[in-house]
């Protein structure tokens, strides 16, 4: 079968033989997968990476324990705990200090024709959405994540910073949420997705709002959205951080500590809300997809996906309608 493989700020897709698939676990074929930010750092060096990415993906399972998620479309949750430790008894495998992720640590990931997953791992996809949409699901838990760890009020004023494909993301489900939604950043087309959804949508100037927000989600994939999201925080304020940037950042503690502002590092999330806001047709996706590439046209894939102004790149095994 065909799979894609990173290594060394190289993209090749290489030949290797079809997974077995363990006791528990449902072999999957990829129908879609999704690069996302994450997937384009793995490739510049994060996590010392190699080997097969991809953990933005929908499927169809093959082969299963589980009679009822054979023949079914399916999307993944992330991340395989170990079960035992103390943070998987209190229900946060994703804070398992022994956990693999799907395409990022010890699991290779859904860029490959078939792959495996736990069966705990996987949600059936509602027939009412579409496969590239489903797509979406991961880093649409993603920005739900914010709301299950921040409480933040209907009504009230939040800044999102940047307007890539997370934060464009995390601006609508903050609107539908109740929130009224600022979202700055540097691209009129990709602004005007989020204005189309109802969020208010700002050009970035070069000086950004100082001590002006309660709430302020940092999404822009870059080192200086820390320092620009810290300052236009106001005092007692909470800064959501979202971006995974490879390398280390420099930041200026002192406002944090004299303004008493809460840094809030927020990851993954539940699917349940995703699936269910995916369901409800309330999120604008089909203007977020910027290209689509054959599996074994990886390589250009992620060129495409590296282009400045690409939001979400596909590759596609087969019949993504299906």
């Amino acid at each position: 079968m065909f799979a894609v493989h990173l290594e060394q700020g190289r993209v090749a897709v290489i030949r290797r033989p079809r997974p077995r698939r363990p006791r528990g676990s449902a072999l999957i074929r990829l129908i879609c997968g999704g690069i996302c930010n994450t997937d384009l750092e793995l490739l510049r060096g994060y996590y010392g990476f190699r080997g097969t990415p991809g953990h933005e993906f929908a499927g169809q399972v093959i082969e299963a324990d589980s009679a009822n998620l054979t023949g079914k479309r399916v999307v993944g949750e992330i991340n395989l705990p170990c079960g035992n430790c103390d943070w998987c008894r209190r229900g946060l495998g994703r804070h398992c200090p022994r956990r693999a992720v799907l395409g990022i640590v010890r699991h290779p990931g859904a860029f490959q024709e078939f792959f495996v997953l736990p069966e705990k791992n996987l949600h059936i996809v509602p027939g009412a959405v579409s496969t590239e949409h489903a797509v979406f699901t991961e880093p649409i838990a993603a920005a739900c994540q914010i709301l299950d760890q921040a409480p933040i009020p209907r009504g009230a004023p939040v800044a999102v910073l940047g307007d890539g494909k997370l934060g464009l993301l995390i601006a609508q489900v903050l609107h539908v949420h109740g929130a009224r939604v600022r979202l700055f950043g540097r691209h009129k087309e990709k602004l005007a997705i989020a204005a189309r959804a109802g969020a208010e949508t700002v050009l970035a100037p070069k000086k950004l709002p100082a001590a002006a927000y309660d709430w302020v989600v940092e999404a822009t994939g870059s080192a200086e959205g820390l320092r620009q999201a810290v300052a236009m925080a106001r005092p007692r304020g909470t800064v959501v951080l979202k971006s995974t940037v490879a390398g280390a950042l420099a930041l200026d503690m002192a406002p944090v500590v004299v303004n008493e502002i809460t840094l809030l590092g927020s990851r993954c999330g539940r699917f349940e809300p995703a699936l269910k806001l995916l369901a409800g047709g309330k999120l604008r996706l089909d203007e977020m997809i910027s290209d689509r590439f054959p599996l074994a046209q990886a390589p250009r894939a992620f060129a495409r996906a590296v282009e400045p102004g690409a939001l979400k790149v596909l590759l596609e095994n087969g019949d993504s309608n299906k």
